[in-house]
């Protein structure tokens, strides 16, 4: 990775005027004065008093089992279940021990092994068999796994705590008869999907899904102050959950009130092998590229470390800019901008605060669901040139990762 701050390029002090400047004016958008405006009911305000302050173990003789779910094999999941066990390392859960690089670990099932065998020296088990997937976001394996998961969680009981992870698996364990709690993490729009009703309420006492409302339409927003695109391609898949994972309802709404046009083409992913989501996904943003000012590429299981680089290589060749919904590790591999993520370090934080708190007597939904990313911006200095884009000085200024290279 070759990462560049700021602060070796310009002089302290241009760098401590300007900076302020830049992340008051451009950046305060997306951190909106209502992300935490509306206000509890009467009963989580209530269950809430309970709450344990400290996240960290207050029960040292206790173990608690944890399982986990997923609904495919998505290069983010094992991401971000890495992030959520350093921070329950960092809040004394589970014993310091250093993970495996993710570009050497396959997907969430060999991470999981890891953790079985060497992480369950604290106060948290990764239960071995209790790692669940739908295979490749197979819905007919989908079909087979949910009534599985949720026969043990009524019978058995032997898991204190599942992680859902992603929509499919958010949607599945968001169920009357499961009283275990749930934590979901890694979806779009937890609220779209129907895992939960409000970002206020997760409508039953076990279940806790991490949200943070207009999050992508802010991105949107950003990407539009910047680079003024008249046309701005999406892809994604046209069901329900492709539209939620692309977050589409908040990019039609910023594309109406601000008057550009959405340019779309279709790439399938639910029950398609990975391959083929690959290739539908390079040939919608070959087919888009050529005809609009700019793309935003969304959150596809087509879209990966493998298939980027075409990706990548379309926009140059069109000389348009791109911005990623994912985040900063696009932006290494050659798209212009996105959000600086700090390799999810602050998400898995939140979602082990929540953890801990759970497993010190708190009830799911009486803690706080709401969650709004920093406010940083990651830049590739090589696309910029290539495409021969010259950004304003405050969003050089503002930016809190820059790569200098595409990775390739």
């Amino acid at each position: 990775m070759t990462l560049w701050k700021p602060s070796t390029l310009f002089g302290r002090v241009l760098l401590s005027l300007l900076i302020g400047l830049a992340l008051a004016g451009l950046l305060i958008g997306l951190v909106p004065a209502s992300a935490h405006a509306a206000p509890p009911s009467p009963e989580i305000r209530a269950a809430a008093e309970a709450i344990p302050p400290v996240p960290g173990p207050e029960t040292p003789e206790k173990r608690f089992r944890i399982g986990y779910y997923e609904g495919g094999q998505y290069g983010d999941y094992k991401i971000i279940l890495a992030a959520i066990v350093r921070g329950l390392m960092q809040l004394g859960w589970v014993p310091q021990i250093d993970l495996p690089p993710m570009d050497q670990v396959p997907d969430s099932a060999t991470l999981w092994r890891f953790l079985v065998a060497n992480a369950n020296g604290g106060h948290v088990e990764f239960v071995g068999d209790a790692h669940y997937t739908a295979g490749d976001f197979d819905p007919e394996r989908r079909k087979q796994v949910r009534p599985e998961i949720i026969e043990r969680l009524t019978g058995r009981q032997d898991i204190d705590l599942m992680i859902a992870m992603g929509t499919w698996a958010g949607q599945d364990l968001a169920n009357d008869a499961v009283t275990t709690p749930i934590v979901v993490a890694s979806t779009s729009d937890p609220v779209a999907s129907k895992i939960i009703p409000s970002p206020d309420d997760s409508g039953r006492p076990n279940l806790h899904a991490k949200v943070e409302p207009g999050r992508y339409g802010r991105q949107v927003e950003l990407f539009d102050d910047i680079v003024r695109a008249k046309r701005l391609g999406v892809v994604y898949e046209n069901t329900l959950e492709g539209r939620t994972f692309a977050a589409i309802e908040e990019v039609e709404a910023v594309s109406a009130a601000r008057g550009f046009d959405l340019v779309t083409c279709f790439a399938p992913f639910n029950g398609v092998p990975e391959e083929v989501a690959k290739a539908e996904a390079v040939r919608c943003y070959k087919e888009l590229a050529p005809k609009v000012d700019a793309l935003y590429i969304t959150v596809h299981r087509g879209v990966t470390s493998s298939s980027l680089a075409a990706i990548v290589d379309a926009a140059l060749d069109a000389g348009v800019p791109t911005f990623s919904m994912a985040g900063s590790g696009d932006v290494r591999r050659g798209v212009l901008m996105s959000i600086a993520q700090g390799d999810f370090s602050y998400v898995g934080l939140f979602h082990a605060e929540v953890i801990g708190r759970i497993f010190n007597g708190a009830e799911p939904w009486a803690l706080d669901q709401r969650w709004v990313a920093p406010a940083k911006i990651a830049l590739n200095l090589e696309t910029m040139e290539i495409i021969g884009f010259n950004p304003p000085v405050d969003i050089l200024l503002a930016a809190d990762e820059i790569y200098r290279k595409i990775e390739r």
